[in-house]
């Protein structure tokens, strides 16, 4: 018959698995970050490629092209190295759902370049093919968040997803700014659509913020002292004034130049996070080997000196009963667990004991990193909801519900949940 603390050694073989599932994971994480990175490059010269009917960004395009396949042969490999056959895989049935979806997007990848090639598609359709696919490629990252067992690699997973979604807006804002800056004037819509985009960003890098350690928070600190940053900033305000108020067609260069700056001063941020998350996993996988290690040793210890009785059940549920070492000659002292001398009985009862608390502090841990995830979700399909019912865009649905949060002066998480609460009262148009 197994003793308890053979059922602890069993335990903590689980937990190793699943630390050894996560590292995989997080390495995907980090081949998807890159893969991202690359897509997001090749669509910025692919629209302005385009923009110019072929006139600029010819020979860089090229170089984006073959930058991404790179990366994507790179990130099909992390694929291919998930455990697929066992089906024990926590969390496995949505995050091989949205490896799918991806597959499907990076399949259909050659035909989209194809056309761009070719000219033979506008901006706006070539920009919502590639933000469409890397949407995808988001959300496998986001899942890989949302299944992580252990609480320091969750938060290292949540600030990091949150993280790349700013940063991925940020492409988006420069996408969209230079537009504006090339048509000379930014119409009203167009106005929202960067208030939308910046309020966005500024939403997901507070959550990094409080997410992220205290070193990657240095870094991030570090990464917007830099000249185009505040040059960002200034023409953000110039997109963002009257929309009569013309603007100069050449600005657009320069802000396609200063949000580029930006940009690849995020990924340098993203690169720190994406590799303090595998020391991360590999720092908790050689721990808790070496607990394993320790268990065993306490327990082939144990087996070698045999026993006699059990120790009482009220002696287990008693903290003060192995809170502090006993007097010697105090009764206390003599507790016995699994036929174990006193001394032996009573450090298993404290390994247990530490084990269960440690237990408890990691899930109260995790659910302080899932909570963000779970406010996301409610916020995304609160959105979705108003889109599918009332027709509106996604920036007009995400400013409805700001709004409302903002007049009733209650949280947008909050403002989400009610309006999914009210679902069935959300006539459509």
């Amino acid at each position: 018959m197994k003793s308890a603390l053979g059922f602890l050694v069993a335990a903590k073989r689980c937990e190793i698995h699943g630390l050894e599932q996560l590292e995989i994971t997080s390495g995907l994480v980090k081949g998807v970050s890159e893969l991202v990175h690359m897509l997001q490059k090749e669509r910025g010269v692919s629209n302005v490629y385009l923009a110019s009917a072929g006139r600029r960004f010819a020979a860089q395009r090229l170089e984006r092209v073959e930058a991404s396949v790179a990366a994507e042969a790179a990130a099909r490999e992390r694929f291919v190295q998930l455990d697929t056959d066992s089906g024990r895989m926590a969390g496995g049935v949505r995050l091989f759902s949205r490896i799918a979806y991806v597959l499907h997007g990076l399949d259909a990848l050659p035909a989209l370049r194809s056309r761009v090639a070719g000219r033979t598609l506008g901006v706006e359709e070539a920009t919502r093919s590639f933000t469409e696919l890397i949407a995808g490629l988001m959300a496998v990252v986001f899942e890989a968040a949302d299944i992580a067992a252990d609480p320091a690699v969750s938060r290292a997973l949540v600030a990091l997803f949150n993280f790349m979604q700013g940063k991925e807006l940020a492409g988006q804002e420069r996408a969209a700014g230079a537009a504006g800056f090339a048509a000379g004037r930014f119409e009203a819509t167009e106005q929202q659509r960067l208030a939308h985009l910046i309020d966005a960003q500024d939403r997901c890098f507070q959550i990094f913020v409080e997410f992220a350690d205290p070193t990657l928070r240095t870094i991030w600190r570090n990464a917007q002292t830099s000249p185009a940053i505040a040059e960002v900033e200034r023409m953000r305000r110039i997109a963002c004034a009257a929309s009569s108020t013309p603007v100069a067609a050449e600005a657009s260069e320069r802000w396609f130049e200063c949000t580029t700056s930006r940009i690849d001063a995020m990924r340098q941020v993203e690169d720190c996070a994406t590799n303090a998350l595998l020391h991360l996993c590999e720092a908790k996988l050689l721990e808790a080997r070496s607990d394993l290690h320790d268990h065993k040793r306490f327990l082939d210890a144990l087996s070698a000196l045999g026993g006699q009785s059990a120790a009482p059940l009220a002696v287990f549920f008693d903290k003060s009963a192995t809170s502090a070492a006993p007097a010697e000659g105090d009764a206390a002292g003599l507790v016995e667990a699994d036929g174990l001398s006193p001394k032996l009985g009573r450090s298993v009862l404290d390994l247990m004991q530490l084990q269960s608390q440690r237990l408890q502090d990691m899930s109260d841990e995790l659910n302080t990193a899932r909570a963000a995830l779970n406010e996301r979700k409610l916020v995304e399909r609160a959105k979705g909801l108003l889109m599918s019912r009332r027709g509106l865009s996604e920036d007009e649905a995400y400013k409805l519900l700001r709004q409302t949060a903002m007049d009733q002066h209650r949280r947008l998480v909050d403002v989400a949940e009610a309006t999914l609460s009210l679902a069935e009262f959300l006539k459509p148009d």
